[in-house]
């Protein structure tokens, strides 16, 4: 099980998640699995590329959208599709 990062947020239907895939037991087939994990931006990744166009720096306003660690991180059952939660950075 990993340490959650300082200042994340673990927002879960099953106990605290991981920024990358987890072995576990879907709750809901019941299923042993390894998540499916999704990558997705939030407010912060478009304030992040916001600051980086006000600062000049065109070439790297991309770069957010490019990291996960500047997204959410959705893990899902890749048996029944089920939300399992998310690791918020």
């Amino acid at each position: 099980m990993e340490m959650n990062a300082p200042g994340a947020t673990v927002v879960s239907t099953m106990g605290p998640v991981g920024p990358s895939e987890m072995q576990i037991t879907c709750p809901s087939c019941l299923a042993p699995i390894t998540t499916r994990v999704e990558h997705k931006p939030t407010t912060k990744t478009h304030l992040l590329a916001l600051a980086l166009c006000i600062c000049l720096c065109w070439c790297c306003v991309c770069v957010p959208y490019c990291k996960d660690s500047c997204q959410n991180a959705d893990h899902y059952c890749p048996n029944c599709n089920a939300y399992l939660g998310s690791y918020q950075n």
